[in-house]
């Protein structure tokens, strides 16, 4: 692929992407394009490194690229500090959630919500099946499941309305009952116009999505429509060749 200044609707690209920590690649040479107004998925295993690819795009602590780019908008961002990644209009749902003593759902939401309207955030929470009347007064603390921080999570995410949201295994940790709904929620997201990057080591996941890239051990295997890359993951690479 060729990294040339971003045109068309193309909303983020990198380009030759290698991230090191304690002298260990933990990424090399990864390049893909994303489209704006759609959801991008990255499968794989384990361990490939997907989660490490979501810190650098966000430029999380010390996951800043070694070498190559990362174009937003067809402005360089590699460089910048996560604040400015975060005014430009990206954002991160971790893969764990983060806690807050003394702070209650209502409140966390309304932080970072756009409108600041309480019917959005009742209706945000009943999208990912959760009754507002049981949790908006309930506090974000380790009294939650994880599959319920996860769904606040992501609810929060939707109210932010960034333009671009990673959204880092968003179905860990839920229950099989509210597994399709989470999955709906997500395409209501890109519905309201955020591009969705979609972090997940479930083909079912994936799915959903409008194009999809293969990771294994910090390389691009495979990129192209969910459906190929959701079949070559199921049938040749459950058990993945080692990358070099």
């Amino acid at each position: 692929m060729l990294c040339e200044e971003t045109v068309g609707n193309i909303m983020l690209e990198l380009c030759d992407l290698t991230l090191k920590r304690d002298e260990r690649t933990i990424l090399r040479k990864v390049n893909l394009t994303v489209k704006a107004h759609e959801i991008y998925a990255i499968l794989g295993p384990n361990g490939a490194g997907k989660s490490s690819l979501a810190y650098a795009i966000m430029g999380c602590g010390d996951y800043r690229v070694d070498e190559g780019r990362i174009i937003f908008e067809g402005n360089e961002i590699h460089n910048m500090p996560v604040w400015q990644r975060a005014k430009l209009g990206i954002t991160l749902m971790w893969q764990e959630p983060a806690r807050f003593e003394g702070i209650s759902i209502e409140d966390y939401l309304l932080l970072g919500s756009m409108e600041k309207d309480y019917r959005e955030i009742e209706q945000a929470l009943q999208g990912v099946l959760l009754e507002p009347d049981r949790f908006l007064k309930r506090r974000v603390d380790k009294k939650l499941s994880g599959g319920e921080r996860k769904r606040i999570e992501l609810v929060a995410v939707a109210l932010m309305k960034p333009r671009l949201a990673i959204l880092d295994e968003p179905d860990s940790g839920i229950d099989i009952l509210v597994f399709n709904r989470v999955l709906e929620f997500i395409r209501e997201i890109r519905g309201r116009g955020t591009t969705v990057i979609l972090i997940t080591h479930h083909a079912d996941v994936a799915r959903i999505a409008d194009k999809a890239a293969l990771i294994g051990e910090g390389c691009l295997v495979k990129e192209g429509s969910s459906e190929d890359i959701v079949e070559y993951y199921e049938n040749k690479c459950l058990v993945c060749p080692k990358i070099m």
